[in-house]
């Protein structure tokens, strides 16, 4: 490899193969890694809406009811004697916060309820 030429004077180049390669790689590594991330979400058959929110994402607490019971809030599984409590932690600082509820269609109403 010649550093320098006589005529030129110095010769400076940056080698641009191993940014390529590794961006390459990144790039595989992440379409590798989507369909395992799609999967491991609850699956949630929604309704459709007659009515829409006021707010930005920011003033919203998403939690979800899956048909088999399960409950997330903000995409974290929960377990439902906790429920109320994760709410009362979420809630507790900002009283300006809409709670969106997803519910799965087949979810009856009184699940939906607070117990007495």
């Amino acid at each position: 490899m010649r550093i320098h030429n006589i005529k030129r004077g110095v010769i400076a180049e940056i080698n641009m193969i191993p940014l390529i390669d590794v961006s390459l790689i990144l790039l595989i590594i992440f379409m590798v890694i989507t369909p395992f991330l799609v999967q491991s979400q609850i699956q949630v058959n929604l309704p459709k809406a007659s009515s829409a929110i006021k707010g930005g994402e920011d003033n919203t607490l998403k939690v979800q009811l899956a048909a088999n019971g399960d409950i997330a809030v903000e995409g974290k599984q929960i377990r439902q004697q906790r429920l109320e409590k994760e709410l009362m932690l979420r809630l507790g600082k900002s009283y300006k916060k809409t709670v969106l509820v997803e519910a799965d269609r087949t979810v009856p109403p009184k699940s939906l309820e607070p117990p007495k």
